[in-house]
């Protein structure tokens, strides 16, 4: 791993989603996906590849209805593998058990696509090493092309046992009702860069990564927000690398009118389309 995803870069630490059934979504994510539980509630289980770090927080809210279309939210969180080796035996693992995936090669990193029993998206992937991206005037050069599945099946043989350890939150793709102003709240405010632009997309990053953060409009200009107990995202994290790059950016966001409240380790706020953010140290 590089360091795109330690201090003091500024990124995405874990992700909290809404499910329907807790112990349906739990069997996906422990025998599809690969993680381990961490600790478990009523409601509410914590997800984990190192048995120590939370990445993914499941929670079933009372009365939960299913994900809204058209809607503003998670398009999809993104799962960062340590090598090319560990996509190829998670990519057999898909194989075998017939479930339903995409694929693409980005330039910057080789990505599968899934959708959670809910429809909440997941990427997995891995990153090309830094030293083979392109850049060009502050932008990185990305592409959707199609994947060599053969080329990294060829990469290991091992067998399959969960998430490697390593793993992490590589970055978070959200859908926004509106482009211009959620780009203010994430660069202006928040503190991101813009390294990439796509058709009614934008992406972001800190220390010169390809994209901590991604925002769209696919779900339409002035998509709404989706009810509060609607599967979904609930919050991500973002890490800041210390309390005073965190208060600059507490000033920022209330310059810029965004709601910001203190709670006893992190603060909370919301991009303009109502994605909710815990901003930890």
């Amino acid at each position: 791993m590089e360091h795109f995803h330690r201090k003091p870069t500024v990124f995405v630490g874990m992700v909290n989603i809404k499910v329907k059934n807790l112990d349906y979504s739990l069997n996906f994510y422990q025998n599809i996906i690969g993680l381990q539980v961490l600790e478990k509630s009523d409601g509410k289980a914590v997800l984990t590849t190192d048995g120590e770090t939370p990445l993914l927080i499941l929670e079933q809210p009372e009365n939960v209805t299913a994900k809204e279309a058209g809607t503003s939210g998670l398009y999809h969180f993104a799962i960062l593998l340590p090598t090319r080796a560990d996509l190829s035996v998670f990519l057999r693992h898909l194989i075998q058990t017939g479930y339903p995936l995409g694929a693409a090669d980005h330039y910057v990193s080789e990505a599968l696509y899934l959708n959670d029993p809910d429809g909440n998206g997941i990427e997995v992937y891995r990153d090309r090493p830094s030293s083979e991206w392109t850049w060009n005037n502050g932008l990185v050069d990305m592409a959707t092309e199609q994947l060599d599945a053969q080329g990294i099946l060829g990469e290991s043989d091992a067998e399959w046992r969960g998430l490697p350890a390593g793993t992490i939150m590589g970055h978070i793709h959200l859908h926004v009702g509106d482009l211009q102003k959620a780009e203010e709240f994430y660069t202006k405010g928040l503190g991101f860069n813009v390294v990439s632009y796509y058709p009614q997309a934008v992406f972001l990053s800190t220390g010169g990564y390809h994209h901590h953060i991604a925002i769209n409009t696919w779900q339409g200009t002035g998509a709404k927000q989706p009810a509060e107990n609607s599967v979904g995202l609930n919050w991500y994290t973002i890490v800041y690398p210390d309390v005073e790059s965190r208060e600059a950016v507490v000033k920022n966001l209330q310059q810029l009118g965004a709601s910001v409240q203190a709670e006893a380790d992190y603060v909370v706020t919301s991009d303009p389309s109502g994605n909710r953010i815990r901003l930890l140290v």
